[in-house]
């Protein structure tokens, strides 16, 4: 039927009515927030492109997690900046690195029974060079030329998720886009007693000019190129379902989708091919954005923030990733 029988204002008219027909919800169990540990102790450093966040020591990464369990949101994204660096990167694998430790702090907090702790696991805040794996150099005709080793990382890589699971991570997620990464962390993990450790795979990582904070935030910027030889082209949809599906072979248990909003449509089709728990991660380059966009009174803070994420879980995301996480758990409370 037609207007004016038909009248969808109707169900619009009232906040009561919008919320009974309202067809894509966000509850703060769905949300995950990301964590920047460092050494020291009493350490809340903000960083710079990014109000509200912070590099922070285990003590008060324990304090933000306590405060997040109290808030209802679902889990942490662990990530960490070592006393030091070198080209095999060894404080992602050191048992005692800045992860490891916090980790095991977390895990003796109030707030271990409440949240998903996630770790992040790549190699580019460990190595001096600033890329997600090992670095060959060789001398051509133009000067330096370096190729990012493969199948050299994936032992690195492995032996971080092992020594992250042997500190309490509840879930490890592979980030550094090398081919046959989760079936090379699938073996150690399982190999080492951890096959009840589920795998969340960053399975579409673009190379994206979004990740500049971050870069910021974690001390990850590479020294030299860029990483487009490893992360994904972001013109390439159907590559993009061919890494999901080969990842998922592989053993991944979860998929992670990066950037968010800029590939939303990444996000849709992954939610209608695959029937997997997908997330997505909204970056620090659009959460800096809108905080410019608030600074400058461009936006209003609550209800840009609130449609950002909402445009995401509509997209197909089960969950996101974000630096709003805090603040959008108090709005939804």
């Amino acid at each position: 039927m037609e207007y004016p029988i038909t009248r969808l204002r109707r169900l619009r008219r009232t906040e009561s009515m919008r919320n009974l027909v309202r067809e894509t919800h966000l509850e703060p169990g769905a949300l995950i927030y990301p964590l920047f540990l460092c050494p020291g102790e009493g350490v809340r450093k903000e960083i710079g492109s990014m109000p509200g966040v912070f590099n922070l020591s285990v003590d008060e990464a324990v304090k933000e997690a306590e405060t997040a369990a109290s808030l209802g949101i679902g889990g942490l994204l662990l990530f960490g900046l070592p006393e030091s660096k070198d080209e095999q990167a060894s404080g992602a694998w050191d048992d005692d690195g800045i992860v490891q430790r916090g980790l095991r702090a977390l895990k003796q907090s109030s707030a271990a029974k409440k949240l998903v702790l996630i770790v992040d696991v790549c190699l580019c805040e460990y190595t001096s060079h600033g890329h997600c794996g090992i670095v060959r150099k060789e001398e051509g005709v133009s000067g330096t030329d370096y190729e990012i080793e493969n199948d050299s990382s994936l032992a690195l890589l492995s032996r971080t998720a092992v020594s992250l699971a042997r500190a309490g991570a509840d879930i490890v997620a592979p980030s550094d886009m090398m081919d046959g990464r989760v079936a090379a962390i699938r073996d150690h993990l399982d190999d080492e007693g951890f096959d009840q450790t589920p795998i969340l795979s960053y399975a579409s990582k673009f190379a994206s000019a979004f990740y500049g904070p971050f870069r910021e935030a974690a001390d990850s910027a590479p020294q030299f190129g860029d990483r487009r030889s490893y992360q994904m082209d972001g013109a390439n949809l159907r590559e993009a379902m061919r890494e999901i599906d080969l990842d998922l072979g592989e053993g991944a248990d979860m998929i992670l989708m990066k950037p968010a909003m800029p590939y939303l449509d990444v996000i849709r089709a992954a939610r209608e091919r695959f029937d997997v728990p997908i997330g997505a991660y909204q970056v620090s380059g659009e959460y800096s954005m809108l905080q410019a966009a608030f600074a400058n009174g461009w936006l209003d803070r609550e209800r840009a923030m609130m449609e950002s994420l909402i445009s995401i879980r509509r997209g197909g995301a089960g969950f996101i990733v974000t630096y709003f996480a805090k603040e959008a758990a108090k709005a939804l409370g």
